[in-house]
């Protein structure tokens, strides 16, 4: 936290914009020009818009505001913003290459785990990256000593700290840094604040003793914050990972709207003939404005029924995943159905409740609920898939998919005509796809 975040990250971009302890750009060329920062800084400001309140605060403006910067919004800007908005900014490509490079090891030192043969590279990763940081800043000219603080040496020892301490999250200063801060509210004397201190940490101590003494009873009695009540909406039966929640309205089914719920629903029902599935369509259909994965999940709303309003975040774009037919070009080879990961912006959520089909083609009963998702892809150009970054610039056509194919909600940043799409995630909500036989 304190290594990176508040002194090596911090003192790049001094050198970057010229104002690190008065020192030029010597034999090297690492300014960016100030009108560039200054686009960079708005840039960073209007990221904001475009993504979700759960990736955390709006990142500040890196050009302009000095005092919104933390460690957190230092991690997220260095990992998914600067990224995106440094590319092609330097005057020369590598200084860029070395910015990226120090992004791959500090989310590999980031890994909730992480092998043997990972803290070997994070260990050889590092020693190089300071080897070309004593190049391009220091440039190995005593009179620019003052370029290579200790924190820049103590980045060869990250590796031995994780082999001592295990990963980074066992051993950094967030929890610390949290739990200092839920202790100011307890000093009520100017005179005496540890006294209210000791008191106010005793006490915490003395409430979670009962707790493990008296079980979940004493907890639920003893909560210092109201128990997490479940969220009010719909729950879909077959759907017990997500919930939907309001807006709702009816929506009427054309002809065009129905034929593509049709071509859905043929994928889900593949025994039924598509005429007999249109035919058990209703004339009006749930469509609901948010879902929510639950088990502390995303929040997805729905962009045909999103009202933002003055200060919305935008949280319309997912990561969804579905099975594709690898030999769809060619009509005479076998179905191979592998797992393809797209983008796109949610755009209507759909509650589809079939009537009873014929007795010779199912069940008496009414088939269950399908919740369908109509989402709007994005064409991606280009990938970054070191740091998962995708661009685009445009949005294609409309999959009529079903709801558990999402994943996550995404955030985006625009830069330059087009868009980036970040992912938090990474590889905590990815589809495992098992054959039948599995």
């Amino acid at each position: 936290m304190h290594l990176i975040w508040e002194n090596v990250m911090k003192n790049l971009m001094q050198l970057w914009t010229g104002q690190y302890k008065g020192l030029d750009c010597g034999s090297g060329d690492y300014e960016i020009e100030p009108t560039v920062w200054e686009a960079v800084g708005a840039a960073s400001a209007e990221a904001g818009n475009y993504i979700p309140y759960v990736f955390g605060p709006r990142p500040p403006n890196v050009a302009s505001d000095k005092t919104s910067w933390t460690a957190d919004t230092r991690s997220f800007w260095t990992q998914y913003i600067g990224p995106v908005l440094l590319e092609r900014r330097f005057k020369h490509r590598r200084y860029y290459d070395h910015f990226v490079l120090f992004v791959k090891l500090i989310r590999r030192c980031l890994q909730f785990e992480i092998t043997s043969d990972e803290l070997a590279e994070i260990r050889t990763g590092f020693e190089q990256w300071v080897l070309q940081y004593e190049e391009f800043y220091y440039q190995h000219n005593p009179d620019r000593l003052s370029a290579c603080p200790v924190t820049i040496h103590a980045l060869l020892h990250i590796a031995d700290s994780i082999m001592n301490a295990g990963p980074v999250w066992a051993s950094w200063a967030f929890v610390m840094e949290r739990y200092c801060g839920t202790l100011q509210p307890a000093i009520r004397s100017r005179r005496f604040p540890y006294s209210s201190l000791n008191r106010y940490v005793l006490d915490q101590a003395r409430l979670v003793q009962i707790k493990l003494i008296y079980g979940p009873h004493a907890r639920s009695q003893l909560a210092l914050s109201p128990p997490a009540t479940a969220p009010k909406g719909r729950r879909v039966p077959g759907y017990d990972t997500c919930i939907l929640l309001p807006a709702r309205r009816n929506t009427s089914l054309d002809r065009s709207l129905s034929n593509k719920i049709t071509s859905a629903l043929c994928t889900r029902f593949e025994s039924i003939p598509p005429h007999i599935l249109r035919r058990a369509l209703p004339a009006e259909i749930e469509e609901w404005g948010k879902v929510r994965v639950l088990n502390d999940g995303d929040t997805i709303r729905a962009a045909a029924m999103d009202k933002p309003g003055e200060d919305a975040r935008d949280a319309t774009f997912v990561r969804y995943e579905v099975l594709v037919d690898r030999n769809t070009r060619h009509r005479n080879r076998p179905i191979v159905l592998e797992p393809k990961t797209l983008y796109g912006q949610l755009q209507r959520i759909f509650v589809v409740q079939l009537s009873t089909m014929p007795a010779t083609i199912h069940a008496s009963e009414p088939p269950p609920p399908v919740l369908l998702a109509a989402i709007q892809t994005c064409d991606i150009q280009r990938s970054n898939n070191e740091l998962d970054i995708h661009y685009y610039s445009r949005l294609g056509a409309i999959d009529y998919v079903d709801i558990t194919t999402i994943q996550c909600v995404v955030g985006r940043i625009k830069d330059r005509g087009q868009y980036a799409i970040i992912d938090r995630s990474g590889s905590l909500s990815r589809a495992l796809y098992l054959d039948g036989e599995d």
